[in-house]
């Protein structure tokens, strides 16, 4: 036999069948379409009389047209017992895979609501694992769409399993790649782990709920009536408990708003933010911010009006915009660069530092300094927050947790003292001797152990007693404040001392943090800090 006819005789027969496709083709193409299916045309219209979009439509909103690239699609459950084995369950109720978000690579996982309500079983849980692995060995964000009834009881402790397999890998990814979770349905008992382990989380009105035990469970138990809105909505969570950073009115603004997120992010530990091209001059003034300096210091202001003037072209995109708005985080960019700001408020409780500012303040800061990203703070702070609640909350245990975070941060930190810097707080928004690298105030500045008048009431104490009528005690208290206020409440004082690197104009105040943040770019090498993840605090 020769050479030749010993290939021909072992060439496959890839004659198509009658469709004009091989039969190889045409099952796999079989197979590809009853998985995509989800639960069937029903589900899916029960699913869309919810105003809610597939698992598919999702990840294709998210990412970058024709990036996604699909992985396990044909993974099957393994558990047998009632009634699985008889079920068709296709991707176990998740769709995982990998693609891009304004052209940078992401990993993403979808949870599917239409088959078995996107309950989470073992192998569910792996598809989840495997693609959180990826971004983590390949260094990329991790992104979970997150719509599911929870743990799938027919397959008890193995479901009960994944779901530690997920969180471990949470721990693991944090701090080296950025995690986002995006509530787009029911999310309930350990299943909400998961999203409080990572960076950031954001919800839909309408449709997100998150709890460890609903309504049902807390009646029965406490006799209390709530909604599911009421307990575990958008507004409970972004508003009082602090778990969610961001509300969006439909699918597609929290699709527009991720995407706006990962633009300010760097893709892990070991790169910086991406750069823009920058249209806004660095050098531009800011005369506006000179009202500063005629404002009644006890006359409230939002800060974010001094955010918007110092920031490329006004641009702001504020995290935990609801919650603890006594202090106000988030990101911009500078000359081009992205900066993270946290910025006393004193539109709201006079910008004091309270138990969950110092909560909302410590996380973000850990977050930028654990991805490169500098810090520019804002001052205007009377102290902390008095009170009995506060102080039996626990107002020096979380209020450390601030002092912490900006000690422990090794990204360049550059710190403006606006108005008022009293006391402690003034030591816990990134002071000189914490570790702050440049210190500016305006003329404005108020930098003191305590306000002018409660200075006095302790300096002066004698001299106010012997006062003979309150008339005359009031008129010596406004002269010895004044004259307290003079000689300490201002920023000459503190300059003179070194804990102030410069008194400057605030029309130059744009200018001034450029400057120093240009300066400061190589304060650090991406990488090689000490990761100590960004637990939740």
């Amino acid at each position: 036999m020769t050479e030749r006819s010993v290939k021909k005789s072992q060439t496959v027969d890839v004659a198509p069948e009658e469709g004009g496709k091989p039969a190889k083709l045409n099952g796999l193409l079989a197979l590809t379409e009853a998985a995509m299916a989800g639960g069937g045309p029903e589900r899916i219209k029960a699913q869309k009389d919810k105003n809610k979009f597939t698992a598919r439509e999702r990840i294709h909103y998210l990412l970058d047209e024709g990036s996604f690239q699909e992985l396990d699609l044909l993974i099957k459950c393994q558990a047998k017992d009632f009634g699985l084995k008889d079920k068709s369950i296709p991707g176990d109720g998740v769709v995982t895979g990998f693609g891009r978000v304004n052209g940078r690579e992401v990993c993403i996982y979808a949870q599917d609501f239409t088959v078995l309500g996107g309950s989470l079983g073992l192998a569910h849980a792996m598809k989840i694992a495997k693609i959180m692995d990826l971004g983590h060995d390949n260094r990329t964000p991790v992104v979970g769409l997150l719509d599911s009834g929870g743990a799938r009881i027919e397959e008890g402790v193995d479901s009960l399993d994944g779901y530690a397999h997920i969180f471990r890998r949470n721990v693991r990814c944090s701090g080296v790649v950025p995690q986002i979770s995006v509530i787009l349905g029911p999310c309930a008992g350990g299943a909400v782990y998961s999203p409080a382990l990572t960076d950031f989380v954001f919800m839909v009105q309408g449709i997100s709920q998150m709890f460890v035990t609903g309504p049902a469970v807390v009646k029965a138990a406490t006799g209390e009536e709530v909604s599911f809105d009421g307990l575990g909505g958008p507004q409970a969570h972004a508003g009082k408990s602090g778990v969610c950073h961001f509300v969006a009115q439909s699918e597609p603004d929290v699709f527009r708003q991720v995407r706006e997120l990962l633009s300010y992010l760097p893709q892990n530990r070991w790169e910086r933010p991406p750069r823009v091209a920058n249209p806004d001059p660095v050098r531009r003034s800011t005369p506006l911010l000179e009202m500063l300096c005629e404002l009644d210091p006890k006359r409230p202001y939002r800060v974010h009006h001094v955010i918007w003037q110092i920031a490329d072209e006004h641009k702001f995109f504020e995290v935990h915009a609801s919650f603890a708005r006594s202090i106000v985080v988030g990101f911009c960019r500078m000359g081009g660069d992205v900066v993270g700001v946290v910025a006393n408020n004193p539109g709201h409780m006079a910008g004091a530092l309270n138990i969950d500012s110092s909560d909302k303040a410590a996380r973000f800061i850990r977050f930028l300094n654990a991805f490169n990203i500098p810090i520019v703070t804002l001052t205007d702070v009377p102290g902390y927050w008095p009170g009995v609640q506060q102080e039996h909350g626990g107002i020096i245990r979380h209020g450390a947790k601030i002092l912490h975070a900006y000690a422990e941060a090794t990204v360049p930190k550059i710190t403006v003292i606006l108005r008022k810097a009293y006391g402690g707080a003034y030591i816990a928004m990134s002071s000189k001797h914490l570790g702050s690298d440049v210190n500016f105030a305006l003329p404005s500045a108020e930098i003191a152990v305590m306000g002018p008048a409660g200075a006095t009431e302790i300096l002066c104490k004698r001299e106010l007693a012997a006062a003979k009528t309150p008339e005359d005690r009031a008129a010596l208290a406004a002269k010895l404040a004044q004259d307290y206020s003079n000689r300490f409440a201002n920023p000459y004082q503190t300059a003179s001392t070194g804990s102030i690197d410069e008194v400057i104009e605030p029309s130059q105040m744009r200018m001034k943090i450029i400057r120093a943040l240009r300066f400061l770019k190589d304060k650090r090498a991406p990488g090689q800090h000490v990761n100590r993840g960004n637990i939740p605090l």
